[in-house]
């Protein structure tokens, strides 16, 4: 997938440095996996939180911070929506935020 706004988590996890190799890794999952669904990506990870059909939400650092994406399916495109803290996670509607 191609995926949209990633300098934004290069931003974060620079300024959290603990996330840095989840969202890498995440990263690089993205990328290289062909989702075609929300099911496609809960199979690959079975602890994300769809909020929608195309809006899911990533427990990044054990759910210290929450990663929230936005996919084009049919477009292989994946738009970062939102990173933060928990807290500031519960501030959001992820079904609606787009922070970047």
């Amino acid at each position: 997938m191609n995926v949209i706004a990633r300098k934004n988590l290069e931003v974060f996890w620079r300024r959290h440095p603990e996330t840095e190799q989840p969202l890498r890794a995440w990263l690089v999952s993205a990328k290289t996996t062909d989702w075609t669904s929300m099911n496609a990506v809960v199979r690959t990870y079975s602890k994300a939180s769809p909020v929608t059909a195309e809006r899911c939400v990533f427990d990044i650092c054990g759910g210290n911070y929450r990663l929230i994406v936005a996919f084009k399916f049919s477009a292989r495109v994946a738009f970062i929506k939102f990173i933060g803290t928990h807290a500031q996670y519960d501030r959001v509607d992820a079904a609606t935020v787009s922070e970047f």
